[in-house]
């Protein structure tokens, strides 16, 4: 080993020395999580959601291109023709079946971007976890807002049209 080769690896450790000495002294940004919770950026995507219209109905059409557009796969619908006698949607088709892997998720938000219904939206809530792999594969049930609005996302408000770059 030459001295110059053992020059330049200590000139290497002293550069990622100064990163640590500079982070060494300054107060650490330290918050009393659970009870207190940081707030996502703006842009942050998290926990899916299935919307709502404001009568009650689902919205899913079961027209499956948020699981087309999924570059992990990570959607499951399976259609069904509605009952006319007892609606669940106001188009022809529902959603029978609805699975969400969040093991395999991404949070890229495709599937809120080609909706055309505004369907599936991905909220601001981060704690998501879970014991088991059957825990994190959400099922219609677990993804349907509780009531129109629960997502956090206005019911009578939509979308615009996706921005280009």
């Amino acid at each position: 080993m030459s001295v110059r080769n053992a020059l330049e690896g200590v000139g290497e450790m002293l550069k990622g020395l100064s990163i640590t000495f500079h982070y060494l002294f300054q107060k650490p940004d330290t918050i009393s999580y659970p009870e207190v919770k940081r707030q996502p950026a703006a842009r942050w995507k998290g926990r899916h959601y299935l919307r709502l219209w404001d009568d009650g109905l689902e919205r899913c059409i079961a027209c499956k291109l948020c699981q087309i557009v999924c570059p992990s796969q990570a959607i499951y619908v399976e259609a069904a023709t509605n009952p006319r006698a007892k609606p669940i949607s106001k188009s022809q088709h529902y959603a029978k079946q609805f699975q969400l892997n969040m093991l395999r998720c991404v949070f890229v938000g495709d599937c809120e971007e080609v909706c055309p219904v505004d369907c599936i939206v991905l909220s601001r809530e981060y704690e998501i976890a879970g014991y088991t792999r059957e825990e994190l594969i959400y099922t219609k049930e677990r993804l349907t807002e509780a009531h129109p609005g629960s997502s956090g996302r206005d019911p009578n408000v939509k979308r615009g049209p996706a921005r280009m770059g």
